[in-house]
C-alpha cells in the first residue's frame, strides 16, 4: 500500500510542481496548433536512469497542426499516434498526422459528453463528476493494454504521441501509468500529471468561459477544466480496491510480464 500512501501524502500536503525535471524548457514541443504537447523525457526512476528522451509524447488533440508542425513531428520521427477519443470526438476533430505515421484508436471509456453536459448546470462543483470518471475501471483494460503493445513493438528509432482531447485526463492516466511501469517515483508522476495546469493554463481560462456562457458555474467549469491530485488518485484507489496494487493491476489487466518491463525500461530508459 506504500505507493497509494506516497500519492496521498504528496497531493493533500500541498505539493507543487517544482521539479525541474518537470518544468524543462525543453520539455514542451513548440507547436502552433495543439496545447499541452510535450516530451515525457527526462524523468529519474527509481533504479537511477531516465526516462529518454524523444521517444514519448503526450498531448491535446492534433485536429488544429500545422504544415510546419507536421514537419516537426516528423524530424522527431513520430511513426506511431495513439488517439484515446470517442468516435464523436474524432468525427469533430480528426487528428493531422505525420507522413507515414500509424494511427491506433482506443476509445473505450470515451463515452459521449451529451448527458454529463446537459447536467453541469445543475452543480455547483465538479469535482465529484471528476472522482467519478477516474474512479471507472471497466474500461482501463480495453484502453491501455493495446497501448502498452504499441509502446512494445515501436521500433528503437522512432518516437510515439498519444493524446486525448483535451490531453489531461484520459492521456493523464495513460501518462501515470506509463511512467510507473518505468520505475518513476509516484511523486513525480503526480508532477507530471499536475504539469497540465501550467501548460493549459490560457486554454483552461477560454474554456472556463466558454463553459459559464452555457450557465455552467464558474467553480464546476474550474474543476472540470483543470487537473487535480485528488482525480488521479481516484484512479489509484479504485484499482487498489480492485487489484491490490497498480503492479498487480499492469500484470492482471494490462498483461505486462516481468520480462516486458524489462523490455519497456530498456527502450525507454537509459
Amino acid at each position: 500500500m506504500k505507493a497509494i500512501f506516497v500519492l496521498l501524502f504528496s497531493a493533500f500536503a500541498g505539493l507543487q510542481v517544482a521539479n525541474a525535471s518537470v518544468n524543462d524548457t525543453t520539455r514542451l514541443v513548440p507547436v502552433k496548433g495543439a496545447v499541452n504537447f510535450r516530451d515525457l523525457g527526462g524523468y529519474l526512476t527509481h533504479e537511477g536512469t531516465h526516462v529518454k528522451w524523444g521517444k514519448v509524447y503526450r498531448s491535446a488533440e492534433i485536429s488544429k497542426l500545422t504544415d510546419d508542425d507536421l514537419k516537426l513531428l516528423v524530424q522527431k520521427h513520430i511513426k506511431s499516434v495513439v488517439d484515446f477519443r470517442s468516435d464523436e470526438e474524432v468525427a469533430r476533430a480528426k487528428d493531422r498526422l505525420p507522413a507515414n505515421a500509424a494511427y491506433l484508436q482506443l476509445p473505450a471509456g470515451s463515452e459521449s459528453l451529451t448527458g454529463i453536459m446537459a447536467v453541469l448546470p445543475k452543480l455547483n462543483n465538479g469535482d465529484s463528476l471528476m472522482i467519478s470518471f477516474y474512479s471507472q475501471t471497466a474500461h482501463l483494460k480495453e484502453k491501455y493494454k493495446p497501448f502498452f503493445q504499441e509502446l512494445l513493438k515501436m521500433p528503437d528509432g522512432d518516437a510515439l504521441l498519444f493524446h486525448c482531447t483535451a490531453g489531461k485526463d484520459r492521456t493523464g492516466i495513460g501518462a501515470a501509468l506509463f511512467l510507473h511501469v518505468l520505475g518513476v517515483p509516484d511523486e513525480t508522476v503526480l508532477e507530471d500529471y499536475l504539469a497540465t495546469n501550467e501548460y493549459r493554463k490560457a486554454e483552461n481560462e477560454k474554456m472556463v468561459k466558454m463553459m459559464m456562457q452555457m450557465n455552467i458555474k464558474e467553480q464546476v467549469a474550474r474543476d472540470l477544466a483543470e487537473v487535480k491530485p485528488e482525480y488521479l488518485i481516484a484512479t489509484v484507489k479504485a484499482i487498489f480496491q480492485q487489484y491490490g496494487s497498480v503492479d498487480q493491476f499492469i500484470t492482471d489487466e494490462i498483461g505486462l510480464t516481468a520480462d516486458d518491463i524489462a523490455l519497456l525500461r530498456k527502450k525507454y530508459t537509459k
